[in-house]
């Protein structure tokens, strides 16, 4: 297949195309606004539809509007505008649908800045909106994995009728890659068995409704979908392992930063170090096996972040805090070093003082 040489976000906007994305609905914002002027220029003539909503609210209560119907819709904002769209998010999550927003993360809180960050780790797995329930989240780390996980979002979102987010950030967002895309695709699930898309008086209406007056009617349908979850956690989970066969030390790393971490790794091994690489590609479900299986002959454990330190509660609770964890991490804009990320390496093997 042809390679293009593509920007993150226009990357992440026509891969989006090619998974069925019929409908658009975003709102500018730095630094993922190419994804949304991509967005303006091509899903017209694909046969989709983009609105520019007047607000990150309007965006996502659009896109509850359009997955009701079963059609596939995406918004895409950046760290605020992801705030204003938490409600709506968790309308989709207790209406049981579908749908992909793209966080591409700026530093915060606040306005912040207009820089890379990853602080918005918490939020997008643990905090996204009110009541109990979860969405997918997707981790990639460059912008060929940018397109691959559009698709792969899509479909898990409709499998199982679940809002998914990918967490990207302003490098990614923002950097060039060659790409590969996929063929476009015309066959899509069918939804006609719970989306209100008309009944042509044959079959009963389909209600899309997130709001149940009776508690115990409510319980059972979070426990129902917290059923769901558990199946979700136990099949959905992704790695990558790097040099991790007999690492003593394992860095654990994300996004943009495992990119950093695992040219550091590879300049530790260099220097006879025992160094690996823990990369989660799912944040949620997050992947508790494949962490155990990566840390099995571990004495230490790094977490590296752009951010304060997000990620690392999970990995501690994975490992069961079996193994002590320290942290390296930029905030603010800062992007770490592979020679930060390196000397942080050396003081944990005893190379440094």
């Amino acid at each position: 297949m042809e390679r293009s040489l593509m920007k993150g976000n226009e990357a992440l906007a026509e891969a989006a195309i090619r998974a069925g994305c019929k409908c658009f609905f975003g709102y500018p914002i730095t630094p993922q606004t190419e994804l949304s002027a991509y967005m303006a220029k091509r899903m017209e003539k694909s046969g989709g539809v983009f609105l520019q909503a007047e607000s990150e609210i309007a965006a996502i209560n659009m896109v509850l509007g359009a997955a009701s119907t079963g059609v596939r819709a995406m918004t895409s904002s950046s760290s605020p505008g992801v705030s204003l769209k938490a409600e709506g998010i968790s309308y989709m999550a207790g209406s049981d649908l579908p749908g992909v927003i793209i966080n591409v993360q700026r530093g915060g809180p606040g306005l912040g800045s207009i820089q890379p960050a990853q602080s918005d780790y918490y939020q997008a797995t643990h905090a996204m909106g009110h009541g109990d329930f979860h969405i997918l989240v997707y981790a990639p780390c460059s912008v060929q994995e940018m397109v691959d996980v559009v698709g792969l979002a899509f479909d898990k979102a409709d499998q199982y009728r679940i809002p998914a987010m990918i967490l990207a950030d302003g490098l990614l967002g923002q950097m060039m890659e060659p790409v590969t895309f996929p063929e476009p695709r015309t066959e899509l699930p069918d939804k006609s068995d719970w989306a209100a898309c008309g009944h042509k008086g044959q079959r009963k209406h389909h209600i899309i409704n997130s709001l149940y007056l009776n508690a115990p009617e409510l319980e059972e349908k979070v426990r129902a979908r917290f059923e769901r979850y558990a199946i979700i956690e136990e099949n959905e989970t992704d790695a990558e392992l790097y040099y991790c066969d007999d690492a003593k030390i394992v860095v654990t790393a994300y996004g943009a930063s495992a990119r950093v971490a695992k040219s550091a790794v590879t300049a530790a091994r260099r220097k006879g170090i025992q160094a690996g690489l823990f990369r989660p590609k799912t944040l949620w479900p997050f992947p508790k096996k494949e962490l155990c299986q990566a840390t099995q002959h571990a004495d230490h454990i790094l977490d590296v972040e752009m951010s304060m330190g997000q990620m690392i509660d999970d990995v501690r609770l994975a490992t069961e805090c079996r193994i002590p964890v320290a942290f390296f991490g930029r905030t603010g804009g800062v992007i770490p070093t592979p020679a930060e990320v390196l000397a942080e390496i050396e003081k944990l093997a005893g190379g440094t003082e």
